[in-house]
């Protein structure tokens, strides 16, 4: 098996601000954990410099007036009309190179996309990418672009069948809506409940209309659901889903921000839970682009994304931190020298109610969604 690691340090020109909890260096933490690791100079692999994509290629899915507008952001400058496109103070601020920065992410998932697409390879890994928030005409919970879209739209074009499975704690609500109403993209996110979370969305009731009809599945999980429920609803869910349906290639969003102690959200997932997921998803996807994601705790962001990527190529890894990272980790604050640590004890004071619940949402999806999806 080939694979694909796409990464370069200019990600770290851009910044969204010293209060926002989306840090860019944690892309760098990554990198760093991985290659300290050796998992770049295993012989099936390839690392490759991103690259940023073109203007032409947001068109494909982005308004003219919204890429007029992030032209205009681009130079740092608050403009009056801004907010009317999501822009401003908040979870979308304005800062120089703001365009840079998207064309730059959007472009590792087209190459991404290429590299598996084109036969060099079974599975690439853009970090950087997943910004699944985006709208046509906003941007949205940190997103500007939404590069997931624009990756699946080339898909797509290339005549291909898609399947994209979101694990970030904020529903994909900008992809869901992109394919709502197409039976040619099966969107599965899980996600915590957009009773208690951004983006407020992900009812196991939104299902797609038209074409889309049953096309699109969502797993809202109550806050504090742990490892145990998250697997068990996964496994009830996702492979009979993919078995119908058949893709050429899986998409996934790979956000870590569904973990115990990320400081943006309340579900209570550990990496030991995420790593039995991820093994999961590489037994069922014939072709595998992988894109980043949420995750605000940059410790857990690193090893997290280290440790899927060790998946993605069949590798294990020692318990113990490379010393290489651990003293630049420590540098930044950031403590524990072990890759997964130790097993959490579940929170079981809402063990019973979330099951029941959970139970009540995948019964849902079976009896009404899955009869729906077609290969």
């Amino acid at each position: 098996m080939k694979s694909a690691f796409i990464y370069t340090d200019a990600y770290l020109d851009y910044d969204y601000g010293r209060a926002h909890p989306l840090r860019i260096v944690r892309l760098k933490l990554t990198y760093d954990l991985i290659n300290g690791y050796g998992l770049l100079d295993l012989p099936s692999v390839q690392f490759i410099p991103t690259l940023k994509a073109e203007e032409k290629d947001l068109a494909v899915f982005h308004s003219e007036e919204y890429l007029n507008i992030l032209k205009q952001a681009n130079e740092g400058h608050f403009m009056e009309d801004a907010y009317l496109y999501g822009l401003g103070p908040g979870d979308n601020p304005i800062f120089p190179g703001l365009l840079d920065w998207s064309l730059l992410v959007t472009g590792a998932t087209l190459q991404a996309v290429d590299f598996v697409v084109s036969g060099k390879g079974e599975v690439a890994f853009n970090i950087a990418g997943g910004l699944h928030h985006a709208m046509r005409s906003r941007a949205s919970g940190f997103c500007y672009i939404n590069d997931p879209v624009i990756g699946i739209m080339k898909l797509l074009s290339l005549g291909k069948r898609v399947a994209y499975i979101d694990i970030d704690a904020h529903h994909g609500d900008g992809v869901q809506k992109a394919f709502y109403e197409s039976n040619q993209v099966l969107t599965i996110s899980l996600h915590e409940t957009g009773s208690a979370l951004f983006p407020g969305t992900g009812f196991e009731y939104e299902i797609g209309e038209g074409e889309g009809e049953g096309y699109s599945v969502n797993l809202p999980f109550p806050p504090h659901a742990d490892d145990e429920l998250y697997v068990w609803a996964f496994e009830e869910v996702v492979p009979e889903l993919i078995h119908v349906f058949r893709p050429d290639i899986v998409v996934t969003q790979l956000g870590t921000d569904t973990f115990y102690n990320d400081p943006l959200t309340n579900l209570d997932l550990s990496i030991l839970g995420y790593e039995r997921v991820l093994k999961r998803i590489k037994g069922l996807a014939p072709k595998w682009v992988a894109l980043g994601g949420g995750g605000y705790n940059i410790s857990d962001v690193a090893k997290a994304w280290t440790l899927a990527w060790a998946i993605m190529n069949g590798s294990e890894l020692n318990e113990e931190l490379p010393g290489s990272f651990s003293k630049e980790a420590m540098k930044m604050g950031i403590e524990g020298r072990e890759l997964r640590g130790c097993p959490r004890t579940p929170l079981r004071s809402q063990g019973k109610e979330n099951r029941a619940e959970m139970e009540r949402v995948v019964h849902y999806i079976k009896e009404t969604v899955l009869p729906k999806v077609k290969s």
